[in-house]
């Protein structure tokens, strides 16, 4: 992928942040409005790092799911029971022709309150620069957890008294992007990353 698509990429998940935030709710359950699955096992505490690096050699080729539910675990399913996902209303969702999934977790009557997890394929080279550009020049906090790269960040929204936020988590080739807004389930991503690339081989 060219370097102008990493950024045609980054713009197009910086428009799901605004198109979520346009309407939110409350910090997510578990952990108090930070972002998803902030907690991960077998890794350090999250803390900043300079210069963006590689983790541990990924011991397969991971391939992106085709299904939004499978890829989270039942405590994560039961904190979103009642949450429309992929509702029409909001655009093109599901698995992708390019084998990249959008999945949006959220009701189309509510005015705030969802969730928009898109997982693509972007090689090493765009990736690393992009999350580079996200910890310098948006105060990202970025680190590297299960053999992979992964940035995060939460705001309070601009119209609701709720909390928003961006995780961001790459590996292997393969990008985890969801931006949310008073929705983060505890484990979301890191469920994710363990669907996707199963254990860590250090």
């Amino acid at each position: 992928m060219s370097h102008r698509a990493s950024r045609i990429l980054a713009a197009a998940a910086l428009l799901a942040v605004a198109v979520l935030t346009a309407c939110a709710p409350e910090g997510g359950p578990g952990q108090g409005g930070t972002s998803p699955g902030s907690t991960s096992s077998g890794s350090a505490s999250p803390a900043p790092i300079p210069t963006i690096t590689p983790g541990a050699t990924p011991t397969a080729q991971a391939e992106i799911p085709d299904d939004c539910r499978e890829m989270l675990t039942e405590g994560i399913l039961a904190e979103l029971e009642g949450i429309a996902l992929n509702d029409p209303s909001f655009g093109v969702s599901g698995p992708q022709p390019d084998g990249s999934i959008i999945c949006v977790w959220r009701d189309p009557d509510a005015d705030t309150t969802g969730l928009l997890t898109t997982i693509t394929y972007v090689s090493r080279g765009p990736a690393l620069d992009m999350l580079n550009e996200l910890a310098d020049e948006e105060d990202f906090t970025c680190y590297t957890p299960d053999g992979g790269t992964r940035c995060e960040k939460t705001w309070e929204n601009e119209t609701y008294p709720v909390t928003d936020g961006r995780t961001l988590f790459w590996r292997d080739g393969i990008l985890i992007d969801t931006a949310f807004s008073n929705l983060a389930p505890s484990g979301y991503t890191s469920a994710i990353v363990a669907s996707v690339f199963g254990p860590v081989v250090e």
